[in-house]
């Protein structure tokens, strides 16, 4: 095969009628073009799964299988690139329509106009080389991730381990500034690895690589636990630090809290939420409190959870710290989203939550005013 043979565009016409097709087939004899042919939308299917094409040139009406059900099955089967579908129609508005909420991406009305055929091929054959190349970009990106966080984390575990023997004088005695510049650097090296861990794992999860361990566990014993590992962080910052229920008191009952879900991941989140309630908050208090409730988020009830026949846990992380802006709130779960305050880390972390939140089929919202704290909820389906 010629390397002009290898960069043809591969164009799959579907058509119940020969004729049709072997006009279609003239009008793209072109070089530039690979052309083959369907004369029913199973037989297009069986090919497309073979073989996938660059284009389809796709009729609306055909007995068996009509164009509107091949495009729906072709935008359902996920492991599909991208292939753009150009209906073929003599019908009216309506049957467009239709069309076009089934995934076509344009249309031409029978009998068309050559050129105009021919503009519109070259016009999605653009797009898909477009979609092609953002999506080896973004595989791209993800190798680099992948390898960059793999190679980094492996010289900063050995460098702390390192440092932590000459810091406990393995190697002969050490003066005490130099134990100090050691701390620091450990320190330093841990917050770097830190975020390297996290940025892997945003890596796995807006890859598709990360799946959950789905266990029974109970979310008050999880925030129970996170609350008494931060508590010294608070007392050093000399901060309230409590959990309870939505009047202030201890939970005198976790029962209500069972739930199905990932306990490494909801720890994350949960100690990901009180940490930077922590960080953002110089007096006052930070309070987590829990509770359960029929209602879910009041903006957005999410399709996967049935809030009429199991409840919904709340969570929520609420500090008298800094507060967010209104404009912040708007990005603050985006990749990267760093605030502007000079405690603010890599941006990663409150995307993670969400992405998590989002697996066990919950979200994250959050509330705040500039100088009078925030608000973080964690709403999760409480489904055994």
């Amino acid at each position: 095969m010629t390397n002009d043979m290898m960069q043809a565009k591969k164009i799959l016409a579907v058509d119940d009628s020969v004729d049709n097709l072997f006009l279609v087939e003239t009008v793209l004899d072109d070089d530039e073009y690979h052309l083959d042919s369907a004369k029913s939308g199973k037989e297009a299917l069986t090919r497309i799964e073979a073989s996938p094409p660059d284009l389809v040139l796709l009729d609306i009406m055909m007995p068996g299988m009509d164009g509107y059900e091949v495009t729906r099955r072709i935008r359902q089967a996920t492991q599909l690139p991208y292939i753009p579908i150009l209906l073929l129609t003599a019908h009216d508005h309506v049957s467009l329509v239709e069309g076009l909420d089934a995934g076509a991406d344009d249309f031409i009305r029978k009998p068309f106009d050559i050129e105009e055929l021919q503009a519109r091929v070259r016009s999605l054959l653009r797009m898909k080389a477009a979609m092609d190349g953002q999506s080896y970009m973004i595989r791209q990106r993800d190798d680099f991730v992948a390898r960059l966080t793999h190679d980094l984390r492996t010289p900063l575990v050995a460098a702390n381990r390192m440092l932590t023997f000459c810091k406990n004088e393995s190697f002969g005695q050490v003066a005490k500034d130099a134990k100090e510049a050691i701390t620091e650097t450990i320190q330093n090296n841990q917050q770097l690895l830190d975020m390297v861990n996290t940025l892997l794992e945003v890596y796995r999860h807006d890859a598709g690589h990360k799946s959950l361990t789905m266990t029974a566990l109970n979310l008050c014993d999880i925030a129970t636990d996170v609350v008494n590992t931060l508590k010294p962080l608070a007392d050093e910052k000399q901060l309230t630090l409590k959990m309870g229920d939505r009047s202030g008191n201890p939970v005198a009952d976790a029962t209500p809290y069972a739930m199905q879900g990932d306990v490494i991941e909801l720890r994350r989140v949960i100690t990901n939420l009180v940490g930077n309630a922590l960080k953002f908050t110089d007096q006052g208090h930070v309070f987590v409190q829990i509770s359960c409730s029929q209602q879910g988020p009041d903006h957005q009830l999410l399709n996967n959870h049935d809030a009429d026949q199991s409840p919904w846990l709340m969570l929520q992380v609420i500090d008298t710290g800094i507060g967010i802006s209104e404009a912040d709130q708007m990005e603050i779960f985006d990749w990267f989203r760093q605030g502007d305050q000079r405690r603010s880390g890599s941006g990663l972390g409150l995307h993670l939550c969400c992405r998590i939140a989002e697996m066990h089929g919950g979200l994250i919202d959050v509330t705040s005013a500039l100088k009078q704290g925030s608000t973080f909820t964690l709403y999760l389906p409480a489904k055994g």
